[in-house]
């Protein structure tokens, strides 16, 4: 790939935490733990994108918000590591790679297919269910950790409902749907 030299170990430029296998076009990623001189294997990847994610991930949980990031814009939907052990860093890092491959692989196929597509009716002049092909949203939109997200949502306490005192309740009021429902007359 452009950008990268023998004279920087491999390393991409644009990316921090990456670099280039020797006589590959494979990218690997690690990070140092803070204030040791111990290293975090973060894996390797088949983009530098890939791996620059997997550093982010990492990195986030290392240092903190306030680090330099690969991409700042979104730290929001990267994964948190379930502790701060080298192999939860880890698995967050290689589910975040993850994530980020399949959404490209999906919207690369999204994207043959519109070009299919195309050329189909262009051909027929008409539109074939069939020439659309199948786009596997879950890889897209990560169904699965979703899922369980709204599931542990599920499991939390509602919130306290006030409780009913006779001393404030001049006016008849009852609960919150009198003020909505009721108007003076």
């Amino acid at each position: 790939m452009a950008g990268t030299s023998k004279e920087n170990g491999g390393r991409n430029p644009l990316y921090k935490g990456v670099r280039q296998r020797k006589n590959s076009d494979k990218w690997v990623s690690e990070i140092r733990e803070p204030r040791t001189p111990n290293r975090i294997w973060l894996g390797t990847f088949s983009t530098p994108e890939m791996a620059a994610i997997a550093y982010d991930v990492a990195a986030l949980a290392l240092k903190g918000t306030q680090t330099e990031l690969n991409f700042p814009n979104s730290a929001s939907s990267f994964p948190v590591p379930a502790s701060m052990s080298p192999g939860d860093i880890q698995a967050a890092a290689a589910s975040a790679a993850a994530a980020f491959g399949a959404a490209r692989d999906a919207i690369e196929m999204a994207n043959n297919n519109s070009v299919e597509r195309s050329n189909v009716m262009m051909m027929n002049g008409s539109c074939n269910e069939n020439a659309y092909g199948f786009m596997d949203e879950d890889l897209i939109f990560d169904m699965p950790n979703m899922l369980m997200n709204m599931a542990d949502g599920m499991l939390l306490s509602p919130p306290h409902q006030p409780t009913f005192d006779a001393a404030s309740d001049a006016y008849g009021y009852a609960g919150a749907d009198d003020y909505l429902w009721s108007f003076p007359r």
